[in-house]
């Protein structure tokens, strides 16, 4: 009887983890494996896409008006540099606050491009999904759109891309004409969502005088938010010393009402008089700011009154992010 052969099973070639890419979560790993992606290399991607990063922006030139620009204000543009410039043939990076029909980003018939900032994001880490639209839309057809995807979890962050020695100047709009440098032929869809975002849109202004603070006006009365890099203890406790002393408002009529925390931030709001615009805030606010250094400075334990003053601020926070 002639003797068996050993069955031989060829040897795939093997992929390191960065080389192996996305797949759905059901189908067959790429690396070869057998499994599912979900049950091999797509562990890793869902951990790292459940895992939030509560600070996405830290590091980057400008990180409250990060915060600000993804959570606050309606329509604004910034123009980004790169660490390595700009590719050939692409003019611009802007980063947007959004796009027309929310495109995640949009590379123009110019070759410039466009990067939504509010948009939804696949993962935790919001600079990582960020960077990586970015990067499809610097390598797209100029006069198409980028779709969103989930980027891969071990992709680069804003950071890695943006240049750390650059500036972040947000420019922000009354609208969104930004949208279309040639409004007459814009698309009929491109027009309708122009329209619909310009309804919506909160009229907003930037303060000079200080970082980060944005004027808003609604229906009833007008609010400033002020997002501040302080560490949320410390910040809280300085807003309570400054409270309890009856000094933690920007003038007559004028009300610190709580504060919002967003992308690891705290972003303290006042009630402002529905008169009181935007200018007539400037001198309050630079004038709080050297109450809020001074409270800062301090190490004394917080008096009764500061402790309950705390305690109302503490109560009336609601975390964005």
């Amino acid at each position: 009887m002639a003797k068996k052969r050993p069955q031989t099973t060829a040897r795939r070639p093997q992929l390191s983890d960065a080389e192996i890419p996305v797949v759905g979560a059901r189908e067959p790993c790429p690396c070869g494996s057998g499994r599912r992606y979900k049950a091999c290399h797509g562990r890793a991607a869902a951990q790292a896409a459940a895992e939030l990063v509560h600070r996405p922006f830290e590091g980057l030139a400008g990180e409250c008006d990060w915060v600000a620009l993804r959570e606050l204000v309606p329509a604004a543009t910034v123009e980004l540099p790169l660490k390595d410039g700009l590719p050939e043939g692409v003019p611009s990076v802007t980063l947007a606050t959004v796009l027309p029909m929310a495109w995640p980003a949009l590379r123009r018939d110019d070759g410039s491009v466009l990067l939504g900032l509010q948009n939804d994001t696949a993962s935790g880490d919001i600079s990582r999904d960020l960077a990586d639209t970015l990067l499809r839309a610097l390598e797209a057809r100029p006069g198409t759109p980028v779709q969103g995807r989930r980027a891969p979890a071990d992709g680069p962050r804003l950071q890695d891309l943006l240049d750390p020695e650059g500036t972040f100047e947000p420019v922000v709009h009354e609208g969104f004409e930004f949208w279309v440098p040639d409004a007459e032929h814009a698309t009929p869809e491109v027009t309708a969502s122009l329209e619909r975002a310009n309804d919506a849109a909160i009229p907003t202004v930037k303060l000079t005088g200080v970082d980060s603070a944005y004027w808003c006006e609604t229906p009833d009365k007008n609010h400033l938010r002020w997002v501040m890099p302080h560490a949320e203890e410390r910040l809280l406790d300085a807003l309570a010393r400054l409270h309890a002393a009856g000094r933690s408002s920007l003038g007559e009529g004028t009300r610190l009402v709580g504060s919002f925390r967003a992308h690891g931030l705290t972003v303290p709001v006042w009630d402002l008089p529905s008169g009181v615009g935007a200018d007539e805030i400037e001198k309050p606010a630079a004038e709080f700011a050297e109450r809020l250094a001074a409270a800062l400075a301090s190490d004394a334990p917080l008096t009764p009154d500061e402790r309950r003053a705390r305690g109302g601020l503490t109560n009336r926070q609601v975390t964005l992010s």
